[in-house]
């Protein structure tokens, strides 16, 4: 397995990433070896599981949770060497890399010997990122490229594969989508509003994810009299602008940038608050609207790839990115206190249908797939 970022770096696919070695490391059938990366200097050997181990390639990383170009062409170069000893070390049947780039573009390089998957997670798919425009541009030749190498191209909810099949109409992408944990995952004892009621949101402080939107939302919401606190989980590179912006609208008792919250208090996180709210221009599917859902807290969010499968009676998606339309939405959560509970129960069972168990078969049974058309078992 290959993945640029892994936990304490990135957010959702490294996320995803060490859930599915969760479940792998239950499976005696298959040996993996990933190749990632570390927010500091030389290369660290981790043994995960018996059979899984992690090689974590050191980079001079500035921020966890957002890439500068020189940190991604650092793990490129880097990655490279130790991509390539791997290889020759080891008899290798697969490769299976999170984001068609930069990641995939080391098992193209050697398509010839061993057949690839990729797992596309947002940021890899062109007309995802706003802030990407011009490098999906001038990648677009090397990234149809790499797509059509492959073995298997796979997205992670029904809506990056649209987005994916608009840069790519005739290739085949299937669909494999995140899941969650609800064992670890759950509903506090009182699943009941209280005062203040307390708006989580969980992402990196990046533009694409418009907490701004969701700031100028809170203010909108208490001029309509409710009494809120809205959380923040998550750093990025746009911390002092959001900051600023909460002083600037008088809100600076009223939102509380958390910063990052260690992986193993978030489930409490999730239980201390009430409703959970989430703005982005894009996502692939988000694993925290997956945690939020298992949490037993109604969502309220903008419409973006990946919520046409999570929200159903669980949740209000507002129809036009507007913080009038957010504060709507929080307000009526606020006023029907039977409505809130009703859409917080159907949370919890929406989020039942998706387990990391179900997504490691369905990898699984790709690669099997694969490996049966190559020829190899």
């Amino acid at each position: 397995m290959l993945n640029y970022e892994f936990p304490p770096i990135g957010g959702g696919a490294g996320n995803a990433n060490l859930c599915l070695l969760k479940q792998y490391a239950r499976d005696t059938n298959l040996t993996i070896d990933v190749l990632t990366s570390a927010p500091g200097p030389g290369l660290l050997k981790e043994k995960f599981a018996e059979n899984i181990t992690i090689y974590k390639v050191g980079l001079h990383k500035k921020s966890l949770h957002f890439w500068r170009k020189t940190e991604v062409i650092e793990w490129l170069l880097k990655a490279r060497f130790r991509y390539r000893k791997m290889l020759r070390e080891n008899d290798y049947d697969l490769v299976h890399a999170f984001f068609g780039f930069p990641t995939a573009w080391l098992p193209y390089r050697t398509a010839n010997k061993l057949p690839y998957i990729i797992s596309l997670r947002g940021s890899d798919v062109p007309g995802y990122n706003v802030r990407l425009a011009l490098d999906y541009k001038l990648l677009a030749g090397l990234f149809r490229k790499i797509w059509s190498g492959a073995a298997a191209v796979v997205a992670n909810s029904n809506g990056l594969q649209s987005l994916a099949l608009e840069f790519m109409p005739a290739l085949d992408i299937k669909v494999i989508p995140n899941g969650i944990d609800v064992e670890k995952f759950y509903p506090a004892q009182e699943q009941s509003l209280t005062k203040p009621i307390k708006l989580l949101t969980v992402c990196r402080l990046i533009s694409r994810k418009r907490i701004d939107l969701l700031i100028r939302a809170a203010a909108r919401a208490k001029e309509l009299g409710l009494d809120i606190q809205f959380n923040i989980a998550g750093e990025g590179n746009l911390m002092k602008p959001l900051q600023n912006l909460a002083d600037d609208l008088n809100l600076t008792d009223s939102v509380v940038f958390m910063r990052r919250v260690p992986a193993e208090q978030m489930p409490q996180v999730y239980r201390d608050n009430h409703i959970f709210v989430m703005s982005s221009a894009h996502e692939g599917m988000s694993n925290a609207m997956l945690e939020a859902m298992a949490s037993g807290l109604p969502i309220i969010t903008t419409k973006c790839e990946g919520v046409q499968e999570l929200i159903a009676d669980n949740g209000i998606v507002v129809d036009y990115p507007k913080a009038e339309a957010i504060a709507e939405a929080i307000k009526t959560l606020a006023d029907d206190r039977q409505t809130y509970k009703q859409i917080s129960t159907a949370a919890r069972k929406q989020a039942r249908k998706f387990s990391w168990k179900s997504v490691a078969e369905a990898y699984s049974a790709l690669y099997r797939k694969v490996l049966a058309t190559a020829g190899k078992k």
